[in-house]
């Protein structure tokens, strides 16, 4: 049995040396510095109307030390989200992009619509992120609580005699809990919807605050074909979580009736073989720039061209509501070849109805030739702003 010290013993206590740099020498006391802690990234919801900016510029720093925020203008979509000078950014709309060309991540940016989410890291946390070698996506994977897999766009044609293939699972007729049961070979699956699917978005109505009675109408009342945004139930735990709102522009995945196409003309004898007139767009009030009047065995015909289309972009680079004649000076300072990107009018209105630009899901806008953004302006040297109107 151990004794118990009196009074009378003499204890030997441990002594404590005290440096100003150092601090006290006693490791039970070591308590863990604020810098081995791993930074936390920060999510940003910018949203903007038609015709205004985000109001930020995207820069790719000399030292290659990621894509920063610069010159956030007063009162603007960037500036009232929180979004501040400095931040480097780690995701666009749930995309990883630190390590993706400066170039495509300009364009995800430029044709995401009205909507924007960026994660990004404030400088010093950045910094002390690449000084410790910590792992940029893994530390953007761990914000979200785990994996999660990014909502999809489904477009399913209805089959003469099983119909869309897919039925509402009943969720009582509670409102926000829509899912998807799926039969094999369906037309359903075959456009990528897998059973437990949840239904977020359908036909340009988001679903959360319908019951499943009025969404099994809607299915019914589709004569040919719908469009649904979908994703599982645990990656929507995640947005939920996150407080994200499930929209197409966070898609990683899409399966469109309709899409734009890039054309490269080199001219003829007698020009393009075209005419580009400004037009008052069916239903709404806007006025874009159509083509018309494609010549029979002409180079716009060659490459595809077709009458009525909306064009969208001059050699990479967005026109869909620039002035008519300064597309003009684009086109005719391009020489001998030129390349126009369009999109039928009833593919502008299903994106429309995204809320998305058409360019948005095009691979060869998003991934077009830095030698061309060179002759539009764009530099990565130089930042880059964004939020042209759709």
């Amino acid at each position: 049995m151990k004794s118990i010290p009196g009074p009378q013993d003499s204890i030997e206590l441990p002594c404590f040396t005290f440096n100003p740099k150092e601090g006290i020498d006693n490791p039970g006391l070591v308590v863990t510095d604020d810098f081995d802690r791993n930074p936390l990234p920060i999510l940003y919801q910018l949203r903007r109307v038609e015709g205004q900016n985000f109001g930020f510029y995207l820069q790719n720093t000399t030292d290659k030390q990621g894509l920063e925020i610069k010159d956030i203008d007063p009162w603007s979509p960037a500036e009232r989200s929180g979004l501040t000078e400095g931040d480097k950014v780690l995701e666009v709309n749930d995309e990883y992009v630190v390590n993706m060309d400066f170039f495509k991540v300009a364009r995800k940016i430029q044709s995401c619509g009205l909507h924007l989410f960026l994660l990004v890291l404030k400088r010093d946390d950045y910094d002390q992120a690449v000084c410790t070698g910590v792992d940029l996506q893994m530390l953007a994977t761990a914000s979200k609580g785990g994996p999660c897999s990014r909502p999809r766009l489904c477009h399913i044609n209805r089959h003469q005699h099983c119909g869309l293939g897919m039925t509402l699972i009943s969720g009582q007729g509670l409102k926000g809990h829509c899912v998807l049961s799926v039969g094999a070979g369906s037309p359903a699956e075959k456009a990528g919807v897998i059973s437990g699917d949840r239904l977020v978005w359908m036909n340009g109505v988001i679903t959360s605050n319908l019951t499943d009675v009025s969404i099994n109408k809607s299915l019914k009342k589709s004569t040919d074909s719908v469009t649904m945004l979908l994703i599982d139930s645990e990656s929507e735990s995640s947005y939920i979580r996150r407080k994200i709102p499930i929209l197409p522009v966070l898609a990683g995945h899409c399966s469109l009736p309709h899409s734009a196409k890039t054309m490269h003309l080199v001219k003829g004898p007698e020009g393009y073989g075209f005419l580009l007139r400004q037009e008052k767009l069916p239903h709404s009030q806007q006025i874009g720039n159509i083509l018309r009047d494609v010549d029979k065995g002409s180079p716009a015909e060659e490459a595809g061209m077709e009458d009525g289309d909306l064009l969208l972009a001059v050699n990479g680079e967005q026109v869909e509501f620039m002035e008519h004649d300064d597309i003009v000076k684009r086109v005719r300072k391009c020489s001998e070849r030129v390349s126009f990107t369009t999109i039928s009018m009833q593919g502008r209105h299903l994106f429309r109805a995204l809320g998305i630009s058409p360019l948005f899901f095009h691979d060869e806008f998003i991934h077009q030739d830095d030698r061309v953004l060179g002759q539009t302006g764009i530099q990565t040297s130089q930042p880059q702003r964004f939020g042209d109107a759709l």
